[in-house]
């Protein structure tokens, strides 16, 4: 459910958040006032580099106090690339609505408290989503505000407590179903928040009467599931959760996460060297999490998880539990301790308690990525090769060397097509490494920040034997966005290589990680424009491409960057490049071309192969 909400917000599913690789943030202190921060990228920092500290999950919910909801959304709109539209008046009812939705659903990570079908809250927070809005914008008296929530909530726990509570006293159920099966329900709630209370704890109790040793973390889920808070306390989850929800309501791209559920806001599949994982796929039960894919030896898939180095996971969010899946910072001498439960061999009514020592580290080296999905397609009298890429990953430089390098080992060919379709983006340092291969040393990007200031990328300086020095294209559609339009706008800016395909996203902005002011969380923010090296625009504007081929648009993209409300404007920066770089290196023309695997590919070459003649008269 929340994840779908953040999706909608952020506008299609395909598009990444393009990042800038800058040292690791350093914590600080609560409540101390944050200089303007030390960025990181979105998704990692650089490999030799020491990791952000992981904050182990408590299993309390996340609270801010009014000080600190104010002074986060005051120090988010300061950082933002540039400020934010301001709301018309016909915007505030779907803005409003969409508040309480995220609100609602941020501050229930369970379905029992806010978002469930029977519960109180939903009503309330709905009729008082504007004043929840003008809050976290310091024009309304905050604790007067949020009082009647916390006081509703306070209510409405103890009522399920109640449920609880009884439930807990009546007849076992079934020992398997209760210790193994999936406990919450994905996408929409549809159960009574009452109903999940009452199974919740005629599991848990199930599997304490058979293990009684679990007593105490049975308990913790119980806590966590249903914490006794007081008006003022359960005020503070809320306002947790509508700053979780109003962040990306003004930065579309953006994102706000407590620091122990921060792991969430990270794509590891882009990163060098992903911390490693206890498991890559998982359920959550009403004793711990049940593991469904990805299990590191020897540990194994449909194990329970009951704790993690003495960290009970009953009652945890969906977001800490996938934190404390991570290798933490400077593990891999010590252990990991995990407590698993797992259906005897010699008698599956029996459920067995183990204790494993994991020695899961950072220090082992990544084995190499395996090379990009590529295609020789038959090109005249040689061949092209096609290299599809579907994200742009931080070592997209020494990754695509690597696969071309495979590409020669197998025979020659006469020029490469970037197959860029869908490909939302990802690493700036990505693009930069990759654009080495083609315009070693370029001038690229020009970089805006808010004030004003602007930096400048170059292309990297692989070694000579990596270079490529013929022929290039690049194939786009609608779902081409951020890094991957950075790698197709500089071929065409440079006169490189041209670009085919439709329009693309239009997503011309860059976000980096900062700490947040309260340091109790991380931010992801808009914070940087980038425009092509001529100073051409991307943002809201996308990339035209020099030959056109009538492509369907991509089923995952709904809309595009120009679409999204409140997303950074556009801007136009200066031409960055080096004149002596610019010139055209043309395809050769070809008779005979294909077969393809794709219509669209054999379709794009013979546009270029066209295209020979008209580059020849210049």
């Amino acid at each position: 459910m929340r994840r779908l909400l953040l999706v909608v917000l952020a506008g299609a599913v395909s598009i990444a958040c393009t990042r800038k690789k800058d040292p690791p943030l350093s914590l600080i202190d609560a409540g101390a006032p944050v200089a303007v921060g030390t960025p990181t990228t979105k998704d990692d920092v650089a490999q030799d580099a020491p990791r952000r500290p992981r904050k182990p999950p408590t299993g309390a919910p996340p609270r801010l106090s009014c000080a600190s909801a104010r002074a986060l959304i005051s120090d988010v709109l300061a950082r933002l690339a540039a400020p934010p539209a301001p709301l018309a008046k016909s915007a505030e009812p779907t803005f409003h609505k969409n508040l309480a939705e995220a609100t609602l659903d941020w501050a229930d990570p369970h379905g029992l408290w806010t978002a469930s079908p029977d519960s109180p809250i939903a009503t309330l927070m709905r009729a008082r989503a504007p004043k929840l809005r003008a809050v976290l914008e310091g024009d309304a008296d905050c604790k007067t505000e949020m009082r009647p929530i916390g006081e509703a909530l306070t209510k409405w726990m103890g009522e399920l407590r109640t449920e609880w509570d009884g439930a807990s006293k009546g007849e076992a159920t079934s020992l398997n179903k209760s210790a193994f099966d999936g406990a919450f329900e994905d996408g929409a709630l549809t159960k009574p928040a009452r109903t999940l209370a009452r199974e919740l704890a005629a599991r848990a109790s199930t599997v304490q009467r058979a293990r009684p040793e679990l007593a105490a973390d049975v308990k913790a889920g119980r806590d966590r599931w249903l914490p006794t808070l007081d008006a003022d306390a359960w005020g503070e989850v809320v306002l947790a959760a509508a700053v979780r929800a109003y962040v990306p309501l003004i930065d579309p791209h953006g994102a706000w996460a407590p620091l122990d559920e921060s792991a969430t806001l990270y794509d590891r599949d882009l990163e060098v060297a992903p911390p490693p994982r206890l498991w890559t796929a998982s359920t959550r039960t009403a004793v711990g999490v049940r593991l469904d894919a990805g299990a590191s030896a020897p540990l194994a898939e449909r194990d329970v998880i009951v704790s993690i180095d003495g960290v009970t996971v009953a009652g945890l969010s969906a977001e800490a539990i996938e934190q404390l899946s991570e290798t933490p910072d400077g593990a891999g001498a010590e252990p990991r301790i995990v407590r698993v439960l797992r259906v005897s061999k010699s008698d599956p009514n029996k459920i067995e308690l183990h204790s494993f020592d994991l020695h899961v580290g950072l220090g082992d080296s990544p084995s190499p990525p395996e090379p990009f999905p590529t295609e020789l397609v038959p090109y005249g009298d040689s061949r092209a090769l096609i290299v599809h890429l579907a994200d742009v990953p931080d070592a997209l430089g020494d990754d695509l060397a690597r696969t071309i390098a495979l590409a020669r080992d197998s025979g020659s060919f006469s020029g490469i097509v970037l197959d860029l379709r869908g490909n939302g983006g990802g690493s700036i340092d990505g693009a930069t490494s990759a654009l080495g291969l083609f315009l070693p040393g370029a001038p690229l990007f020009p970089l805006k920040h808010r004030d004003g200031a602007i930096e400048t990328e170059r292309a990297t300086e692989p070694p000579v034997e990596d270079r490529w020095t013929g022929p290039i294209a690049a194939l786009v559609d609608g779902g081409t966005a951020s890094a991957a339009e950075m790698i197709a706008g500089a071929l065409h800016a440079y006169r490189r290589g041209a670009v085919i395909g439709t329009a693309t996203y239009g997503k011309g902005c860059a976000q980096e990680y900062v700490d947040d002011v309260t340091g109790i969380g991380v931010l992801r923010l808009t914070t940087l424009l980038f425009a092509l090296p001529d100073g051409s625009p991307v943002q809201r504007v996308g990339l035209r491409p020099d030959l056109f081929l009538g492509l369907p648009p991509p089923a995952a993209v709904k809309d595009h960057e120009a679409d999204l409300p409140r997303a950074a404007p556009t801007w136009a920066g200066p031409d960055v490049r080096d004149p002596k770089r610019i010139g055209d290196v043309p395809w050769p023309a070809a008779k005979a071309i294909g077969p393809c695997k794709d219509d669209a590919v054999c379709r794009a070459l013979r546009a270029l192969s066209s295209r020979h003649g008209d580059i020849a008269k210049r």
